[in-house]
């Protein structure tokens, strides 16, 4: 039997599911959450295999919900079900360890069908998400830093200019002269294509870069 938590807010979705569902012979549903804290909670007491997960609840959505579990869980499969097929919920939910993804008007059948594929190891992703994927790790692959990769240095200096340092604290932190860091910062501008310290700051907070190198 693979065992289902069904996570969504709306009462009628998740009735809707669990009728369907109990009429498969390999399928149980153990629980249902109304929002990503229960889910996480749920996932916790019930041990399901899987678990239908919407993307936009109150107090924890969907993507945190799975993050969390992925990240006590790794080994469990999270098929996401949602009305959201652009790439700024797509990727996030791929990222944050979905195997599949789903919008709400697909065929019941072909739901139960994404279920067992994902139980099979197998991902599943409906035609507009994967469309959305692939547009996104194409413009991943054009963004200014990975064009123009820094340095392990600029990339230290990057880490601590967003920490909101002057040039003379940066350089006291890395054992550098301001004339160093000065130069670093040029090139950390040229290089994502900003024009100002704040730009590179919001620039390495919404892509990962404000950790120092390995190096340093």
């Amino acid at each position: 039997m693979i065992r289902v938590l069904i996570a969504d807010d709306h009462h009628v979705v998740r009735r809707g599911l669990l009728f369907f569902l109990k009429t498969q012979k390999d399928i149980e549903v153990v629980g249902e959450a109304k929002n990503g804290v229960e889910a996480v909670e749920l996932v916790q007491k019930l041990e399901p295999d899987i678990v239908l997960m919407d993307l936009v609840m109150p107090e924890m959505d969907g993507i945190q919900a799975t993050k969390k579990i992925k990240h006590k869980w790794p080994d469990m499969k999270v098929l996401m079900l949602t009305s959201f097929s652009d790439k700024d919920h797509v990727l996030p939910a791929m990222e944050a360890g979905a195997s599949g993804y789903q919008l709400k008007d697909i065929e019941p059948d072909d739901l139960v069908e994404s279920i067992r594929q994902i139980m099979r190891g197998e991902n599943t992703l409906h035609p507009e998400a994967t469309t959305q994927l692939e547009e996104g790790l194409r413009e991943e692959e054009n963004k200014p830093h990975i064009i123009n990769p820094l340095t392990p240095r600029e990339q230290d200096v990057l880490a601590e200019l967003t920490k909101g340092k002057s040039n003379r604290e940066i350089a006291s932190s890395l054992y550098v002269t301001e004339k160093t860091v000065k130069t670093h910062i040029s090139n950390i501008f040229t290089k994502l294509q900003v024009q100002d310290r704040t730009q590179a700051a919001l620039y390495a907070v919404k892509h990962n870069l404000t950790e120092p190198s390995e190096n340093a």
